[in-house]
């Protein structure tokens, strides 16, 4: 069976008998975990194999959230934690370059920690370029204030995840920094204009435009399109994402079924495929909404195919390491830097 261009998720740890048939004969490209779906390392690993098992293929991805600070669905007792991305801006503020370092070896440690699990993808990094008074949904997950300082840390994020086995997700195209609102809860609208995002939002995601995942914003850009967020306009992602920022990734949406869109479910899942969303994300594992968007989303195929099979060509063996040594050196280059586990 083809698959269908969507990722779902499952309302709890271990698949009901309905969940398991939903996914076999829905069959979405990929799947996704958060807190409801995580108890102990043997639990997370049997959910992931359980997933795997529905819909036939050993490599069907798995994503998750692991940033560190307010969002990583694994933590203690069974996990290390790893600060928010914030604190790798002040360190390489402090001293030039561990920053850099410091970020690489916390997303190659979280890297480790998830393909222990049997997790391939982390929506990661967040290369939002936050301004003042603007919504705390971004807040410390933000690298830093400028495009230069975000991309440079979002990418070295982005290669350790990489270099432990795991795909990053960029996100949150073109750019969330400006939203006022939260997007879970209601749609953001920024008044920009064209070129103070070009050189602000925009900029930060053109050094990692080559990464194998994107995820939209739910953002409406008013000098670009005024009456759809960027998860359903043709126009921004046709413009801005595929062109200006020259990304050529898999897309997928952020999630569906966040507050931040208010037509009708079957709409929105309709019209992020037509604006250009290659994938859409459905997270909150309700079986009535995962219904809905398997049955608005075509079969991937076509370019989006080629772009999902690519990006999961993509991801490599990962690099050997002494985890216990990597452990210790980013604990003390992080000592210099105060920071709450």
């Amino acid at each position: 069976m083809t698959q269908s261009a969507f990722i779902s998720g499952c309302e709890s740890l271990i698949l009901s008998a309905d969940e398991r048939r939903f996914l076999r004969d829905a069959d979405p490209w990929g799947f996704i975990l958060f807190g409801r779906n995580i108890e102990s390392p043997d639990q997370v690993r049997a959910l992931v194999s359980s997933f795997r098992e529905c819909v036939g293929r050993e490599n069907a991805p798995v994503l998750i959230d692991q940033e560190g600070g307010r969002v990583q669905r694994l933590r203690p007792p069974h996990w290390a934690s790893y600060p928010s991305a914030a604190l790798f801006g002040q360190l390489d503020q402090k001293i030039p370059g561990k920053g850099i370092q410091a970020a690489f070896m916390g997303a190659r440690l979280m890297a480790h920690d998830l393909l222990a699990l049997g997790i391939t993808v982390d929506c990661l990094p967040v290369l939002d370029v936050p301004v003042q008074n603007t919504t705390k949904a971004i807040g410390d997950r933000a690298y830093g204030d400028t495009p230069q300082a975000v991309a440079k840390l979002g990418k070295a994020a982005a290669d350790g995840l990489m270099s432990g086995g795991v795909l990053p997700v960029v996100k949150h195209m073109p750019g969330h920094g400006r939203a006022v609102v939260d997007s879970h809860v209601e749609l953001p609208r920024v008044s920009a204009t064209l070129a103070d995002l070009a050189v602000h939002d925009f900029a930060a995601f053109k050094p990692l435009a080559d990464f194998p995942f994107g995820m939209t914003a739910h953002v409406v850009f008013e000098a670009i399109d005024p009456d759809r967020p960027a998860t359903l306009s043709l126009e921004v992602i046709s413009t801005v994402i595929r062109h200006e920022i020259g990304f050529q990734g898999l897309l997928m949406s952020d999630d569906i079924s966040m507050g931040a869109l208010q037509s009708d479910l079957s709409d929105r899942t309709t019209d992020a495929i037509r604006a250009g969303c290659d994938i859409v994300l459905h997270c909150n594992g309700l079986m009535d909404e995962m219904l809905c968007v398997a049955a608005n989303v075509p079969q991937l195929d076509g370019l989006a195919l080629d772009r999902a099979n690519k990006a999961l060509a993509s991801r490599r063996e990962p690099d050997v390491i002494d985890e216990s040594q990597l452990r210790d050196e980013f604990a003390a280059m992080l000592a210099s830097v105060r920071w709450e586990a």
